[in-house]
């Protein structure tokens, strides 16, 4: 019988390893009922990534996107 776990990341580790630099930056505030990123990108892609990147690690929790798109950034 295999008895190995398949590690799920965490949301910020799932962040934190993206290939994208800037979603590295964010940052990622969880508990028992929500998960809220923050930070700054330099576009809707990049928030969009964000989210899908966590949305499937967070369970029934709520997401609250609060990054900001700043193109000049």
């Amino acid at each position: 019988m295999d008895t190995r776990t398949e590690h799920v990341p965490a949301p910020a580790e799932a962040l934190t390893h993206s290939p994208f630099a800037q979603l590295r930056r964010i940052a990622v505030v969880t508990d028992e009922t929500r998960v809220t990123l923050t930070g700054t990108v330099t576009s809707y892609y990049l928030k969009q990534l964000a989210q899908a990147t966590v949305l499937s690690l967070i369970g029934n929790r709520e997401l609250r996107n609060n990054v900001e798109v700043c193109p000049s950034a």
